[in-house]
């Protein structure tokens, strides 16, 4: 092709780097370090505890700050893990780092795409990935716009035709003006629609926040009527009267929960990174495992992505000896690089055996490509139906398009032609048969997800037979249930057809975020996959999103999931491990509450009769550590594949309500008790504190039910080590050991509590079920 075009000079690029009219708009669209820093250390949780450590620090109460160590552990965590995650998502990026080729003072150059400036004239040929928004001046191209529309048909671009970023050519060369650089380009745009991160969507980390924020209205009035109390009514020092007020408010405050939830979900990001699973927002794991519809892109997601030719049929024995020689010759002289042609040469060997005089590249709207052979003639390859007249058509023809097949034919003829519109009369040479495979194990990924109660619904840019045909080949049920999106007009009627039908098919990338919407607000929790462009409004409308690693570079910054290996099948896994979390933090989520519970309760007695808090920091720091901890540090790395039926806050409160009355009901008594018998203060003190172990480890034991080896275990040591710590950290804990006079009142509440216990344990279980049903009615 021959263009008698100059292109800019040195002078016009300058003039435009200078105008700030370069291709080097940054379209990073994730998370900045100081974004994260801010998202893990300002929180009102974190607030509070300051707050309050602060005021411990200033009364020099040292001994009691060690809470604040929990503190940071969780900021640490959660900040690492996410500057890890968006850091390997940027080792990631596979584009916008190609070469161009340029037209600079009648040159050709190379050049970095970055590099490109407005009205530049850009060479293209097969292979090559559209660097900016242009319109072609010369020549024809076909190009494969999928990542920005979904749309994997090739679409033929010719004199005045626009090009999008991002898409890709298949066959042909061209030569286009750019007309739109940087942040004005189409691919752009749309990733940043996507460029505000929405909140992570966490009912774990959710149900703190409204501890926390509950709390928040109780810990300011409370902590002030506790210290003039103490200071000015009881008479006692100021350090005193602030440990003790410190102490009612910290056990509002479940950080032990807090630690839990982070370290859970660290654990599964970094057991479900062995998987090639990057997670880049931890709590999407938990997220995951309430999804109940997964919406599927078809390419790339249920196929593989990659064609493959599954079958060669020649049909004339008598070229079967030089079949090879007269494809890869073929191969040779043709510079047609579509997707189909791809997989034809990773089939064959391309040989020059029989050099090329003539080549007529594919073309999508001829359906057909030929070369014409020194001493063979003419060789063409596309559509049978373009190709042969119906009666020629061979009959696996049929039952491969059924199948799904894409078929093609290759036909000879000794005659040459110099038009590149019409073929000499062929004989049928062979046949092909090109597949886009099933990914593996799709179909029992599918079955377990239909087991488990989550919708599949199958949305793509492609038509919508065929994405049905790959449907039903995937094993996806009611596959025949589909629609051409591309028919509807408005918003309503896409939203109105949501729920008739499984599969979407012709789908813009505002109807794909339309369908996610229309889902989530009918109550659905929903999963998103893609790997384009077209998938980003709806990857980030979505609760969560899950890209493939082999997408768009966009696509992968904005997805709470990266699948490194681009295989959807690792789905369960993800699933695996997030009910693996949210169950074992529900079971043990109880042991936590209880100090919420207690500590609020007997603050409001403490400032309705004016007396002090029962313990102080220190004391409850052990119970985070030895009680709350140790055994449910190992308890959440236990495998429980159970679906989740069950909210987290109401459940972890109600389990934990029999044991925090316990507390409360044996704290008064001994107070009352001990005051009548004269006891001295440090006695009722001990005796408070022995029996808050025990009612504490009652809720371990129950957590630990049904027992196996590591549960028996666990329960043991974390009841008599508990015990054990209390009697040899007695003076940091400023307790004494249980005497003859206590020790058998100690008894006999510890029968009492038991007692109580499993009485209140079955009739909250009775109500808990109530609830529950009436809940999902």
């Amino acid at each position: 092709m021959k263009l008698n075009i100059k292109g800019l000079t040195a002078e016009e690029v300058n003039l435009r780097i200078s105008q700030n009219q370069q291709n080097n708009y940054n379209e990073d669209v994730s998370k900045s370090t100081k974004d994260i820093l801010k998202d893990n250390v300002l929180t009102l949780f974190n607030l509070l505890n300051l707050i309050i450590g602060i005021c411990l620090a200033l009364v020099g109460a040292y001994s009691n700050l060690f809470f604040m160590v929990i503190i940071l552990i969780n900021i640490t965590i959660g900040t690492i893990q996410e500057i890890r995650a968006r850091n390997l998502v940027a080792k990631l990026s596979i584009i916008n780092e190609d070469k161009s080729i340029v037209i600079r003072d009648n040159q050709e150059k190379s050049i970095s795409s970055i590099d490109i400036v407005l009205d530049d004239i850009v060479k293209l040929v097969a292979g090559d990935q559209v660097p900016s928004d242009m319109v072609v001046i010369s020549g024809q191209i076909e190009a494969n716009e999928a990542l920005l529309t979904g749309e994997s048909d090739l679409i033929v671009k010719e004199e005045k035709a626009q090009l999008l970023s991002g898409s890709f050519v298949s066959s042909g060369q061209c030569y286009g003006q750019v007309i739109h650089v940087g942040k004005d380009n189409y691919a752009t745009k749309i990733a940043n629609e996507a460029k505000v991160h929405k909140p992570f969507n966490s009912e774990l980390v959710s149900s703190i926040r409204k501890v926390a924020k509950f709390t928040s209205y109780v810990i300011v009035p409370l902590g002030l009527i506790l210290f003039v109390e103490a200071f000015f009514f009881r008479g006692s020092d100021i350090k005193s009267s602030v440990v003790a007020s410190a102490a009612a408010l910290l056990g509002m405050l479940p950080k032990g929960m807090v630690l839990l939830i982070m370290i859970a979900l660290a654990t599964a990001v970094a057991k479900l990174a062995k998987k090639d699973v990057l997670v880049q927002d931890m709590y999407s794991v938990e997220t995951l495992a309430h999804v109940d519809v997964i919406c599927l892109d078809k390419t790339g997601t249920i196929t593989e992505g990659k064609m493959k030719v599954e079958e060669v049929e020649i049909l004339q024995p008598k070229y079967e000896t030089m079949f090879e020689d007269l494809v890869g010759s073929y191969l040779s002289a043709s510079s047609d690089n579509n997707i189909t042609m791809q997989a034809i040469r990773n089939h064959f060997k391309e040989t020059t055996t029989y050099p090329a005089n003539r080549v007529t590249s594919f073309s999508s709207e001829r359906k057909w490509g030929a070369v014409c052979l020194d001493n063979i003639g003419t060789i063409a390859l596309g559509a049978p139906e373009r190709l042969f007249k119906e009666a020629d058509l061979p009959k696996g023809i049929q039952e491969a398009q059924e199948a799904g097949q894409r078929v093609l034919m290759l036909g000879i003829s000794s005659e040459s032609t110099d038009d590149e519109t019409i073929l000499p009369r062929l004989e049928p040479l062979a046949l092909i048969k090109i597949d886009d495979p099933i990914r593996q194990n799709a179909n029992e990924t599918l079955a377990y997800l239909k087991e488990e109660g989550v919708d599949i619904k199958v949305i793509s840019g492609d038509n919508p037979v065929t994405v049905s045909n790959v449907a039903r080949r995937a094993g996806l049920d009611n596959y025949q249930k589909y629609i051409d999106l591309s028919e509807l007009t408005t918003d309503e009627e896409v939203r109105n057809v949501v729920n008739e039908y499984k599969v979407f098919g012709r789908v813009s990338p505002q109807q794909k975020k339309i369908l996610v919407q229309e889902l989530k607000e009918q109550g659905h929790v929903v999963a998103m996959t893609g790997d384009g462009v077209n998938d980003v409004l709806a990857l980030k409308e979505a609760d969560c999103s899950i890209a493939m690693a082999e997408g768009d570079n966009a696509t992968r910054q904005i997805s709470n999931l990266v699948l490194l290996d681009s295989d959807f099948t690792t789905l369960p896994d993800v699933l695996f491990e997030g009910r693996r979390v949210v169950n074992n933090v529900t079971k043990v989520a109880s042991i936590f509450f209880i100090k919420t519970i207690y500590s609020l309760i007997l603050s409001l007695l403490c400032v309705l009769t004016a007396i002090s808090f029962p313990f102080i920091p220190i004391q409850i720091t052990l119970l985070d550590l030895a009680i709350e901890g140790y055994p449910t540090f190992f308890l959440q790395f236990e495998n429980d594949k159970r679906k989740v039926i069950t909210r987290f806050l109401p459940t972890a409160l109600r389990r934990a309500l029999p044991n925090a009355l316990l507390v409360v009901f044996n704290v008064v008594f001994i107070y009352i008790y001990g005051n009548m018998k004269d006891w001295a203060q440090i006695d009722i003190t001990t005796l408070m504190y022995y029996m808050l172990i025990a009612v504490s480890a009652m809720a371990v034991i129950k957590a630990c039910l049904p027992f196996n080896p590591l549960r028996v275990f666990l329960a043991v040591t974390t009841t008599i080590g508990t015990f054990v710590a209390a009697m040899l950290f007695k003076g940091l804990l400023e307790i004494s050991m249980l005497t003859s006079q206590s020790l058998p009142i100690f008894a006999i509440l510890v029968i009492v509590s038991i007692i109580g216990k499993i009485i209140l344990d079955r009739l909250i279980d009775k109500q808990g079920t109530k609830y529950f049903f009436h809940e999902n009615k």
